[in-house]
């Protein structure tokens, strides 16, 4: 055997591979016009912690609000998802109150919940604007079947008001901090 063999399963991608798909995707996301107002910058110039920020989407809960988060990417990326942490406090059902988001796209294959379709989970072929794209939908279309703040899920079903006002409260809150 090779010693590369010895140290990366078979199905595992080399650091090297993982460091190059990283930075061209890391280009295609300072490059795109999909999402409104995003920035991405390195945490400690390392290529598996990126900062982002980026601009709440127009017509939601969240237009006006300007959020930071932080996607980390496991060494087995593009095998293993990357995890999608809010730094900016937030009110969501789909958001734990740590900042971390649960959605389908951040689930890894292997993951068991009955709610979720395969397809809907992460997949190699998935970047992480395809992450970024999916989180600016939740924030439009909270999944209250399945939340993750269940407080924030029964207020949205059952208190919508108090929920807007929450949320409204929250985003003046970051803006005053930036």
């Amino acid at each position: 055997m090779l010693p590369q063999q010895l140290s990366h399963p078979i199905n595992a991608p080399s650091a090297s591979y993982t460091v190059t798909l990283l930075k061209k995707q890391l280009r295609q996301l300072e490059e795109s016009k999909t999402i409104e107002g995003v920035s991405v910058g390195l945490e400690s110039n390392s290529l598996y912690q990126w900062n982002i920020s980026f601009a709440g989407p127009s017509d939601t809960l969240y237009e006006g609000g300007y959020f930071q988060a932080m996607m980390k990417f496991p060494e087995d990326y593009p095998n293993s998802p990357p995890t999608f942490k809010f730094l900016t406090e937030m009110w969501h059902p789909n958001i734990y109150s740590d900042g971390r988001v649960c959605i389908s796209i951040l689930h890894a294959q292997d993951e068991f919940n009955d709610q979720e379709p395969p397809e809907t989970r992460w997949r190699p072929i998935l970047t992480p604007e395809d992450v970024l794209i999916s989180i600016v939908s939740m924030l439009s279309e909270p999944n209250i079947n399945s939340p993750a703040n269940v407080d924030a899920g029964i207020q949205f079903r059952d208190k919508p008001d108090e929920y807007k006002k929450k949320v409204r409260k929250l985003i003046d809150k970051a803006l005053e901090n930036l």
